[in-house]
């Protein structure tokens, strides 16, 4: 069922609220098959730019194409080959969390009723329920069935696992990669780090409403640098001294500090002098690369809950 190309193409992207510029000329490429991370913090342009992809809000400038075809123009065929997961659910109170997912279902041409029933149990979810009664959690847990139960070609998924314990987090990344594995493409925009470096084939970061990164993880690790513990016989000297190396913590026979991955073998060419007992090494994590462009700007209360970033 895959969709070839791009299956998402954002060029140059501008949306203004009043005097607000929330997008300002943004690009990002979603290919077809792929799970593709969306990341920025609160401020940045993520939700705006998922709600055009959705026909719910009109660009003021540049492209937009979503499966061949127009967010807005063509807003009706789209949704039924897609489906939308936002991070605060709502749902009509009087009705029952399967009337719901079959309401929904029917929206996007039907559902198989098989994964519909699976769907349920591995998300231990009552559907029996009425939706008024349902903590956030559940909520979640209906519009995840609803989608997964879809055989649809997009899925975008705003923040996806609010309200989830740990053990449906992690029923819901084997889902996303059934998805992925069945040619469906995910657009998976996430404040928990963890679920993009599992999960994302490839991912873009935003800032202030334009594309600062965008590449696979391995390929945004090679512009960070990489943190390094040595331990050694002998007394370290001249890391200071060395280009690349920074944020270096040193006490005689052992030192910590971060190396561009340029840097990398003139540094260990350097170490191997000393008689080295240990070397740890290892990448930047996703967090580190995010804090790497919001670290110094972000208020303290988000630095102290960075995995709480969000749109």
């Amino acid at each position: 069922m895959g969709t070839p190309g791009n299956v998402i193409k954002i060029s140059g992207l501008v949306k203004r609220f009043g005097k607000t510029l929330a997008l300002d000329e943004f690009n990002m490429s979603v290919q077809g098959g792929e799970v593709h991370g969306f990341l920025g913090p609160n401020g940045a342009g993520k939700s705006t730019t998922v709600r055009i992809l959705l026909g719910l809000l009109r660009r003021d400038g540049g492209e937009v194409k979503l499966l061949g075809g127009d967010p807005w123009r063509d807003a009706v065929s789209l949704h039924r080959r897609l489906a939308y997961v936002p991070d605060d659910v709502k749902l009509w109170p009087n009705l029952t969390g399967g009337e719901v997912i079959d309401l929904l279902g029917r929206l996007r041409g039907g559902l198989n009723p098989g994964r519909r029933a699976e769907l349920i149990e591995r998300f231990k979810l009552d559907p029996t329920k009425k939706c008024g009664t349902y903590s956030r959690g559940n909520r979640q847990k209906v519009a995840l069935v609803a989608a997964f139960a879809s055989d649809v070609e997009l899925y975008l998924m705003d923040e996806p696992t609010t309200g989830l314990d740990p053990l449906m987090v992690l029923t819901f990344r084997e889902y996303v990669k059934q998805a992925r594995d069945n040619g469906s493409t995910v657009l998976l925009s996430s404040h928990i780090f963890a679920d993009v470096e599992a999960l994302c084939d490839r991912l873009t970061i935003i800032r202030s409403g334009k594309c600062v990164q965008a590449g696979t993880l391995a390929e945004l690790r090679h512009l960070t640098r990489t943190k390094v513990h040595v331990e050694s016989e002998k007394p370290i000297t001249g890391l200071d001294r060395l280009q690349g190396v920074h944020a270096l913590e040193q006490n005689e026979n052992e030192a910590e500090f971060h190396v561009d991955v340029d840097a990398i073998d003139d540094v260990l060419r350097h170490l191997v002098n000393f008689k080295i007992k240990a070397l740890y090494s290892a990448p930047p994590s996703l967090e580190e690369i995010f804090m790497g462009h919001y670290g110094e700007e972000m208020p303290s209360g988000e630095q102290a809950g960075v995995s709480e970033v969000s749109k």
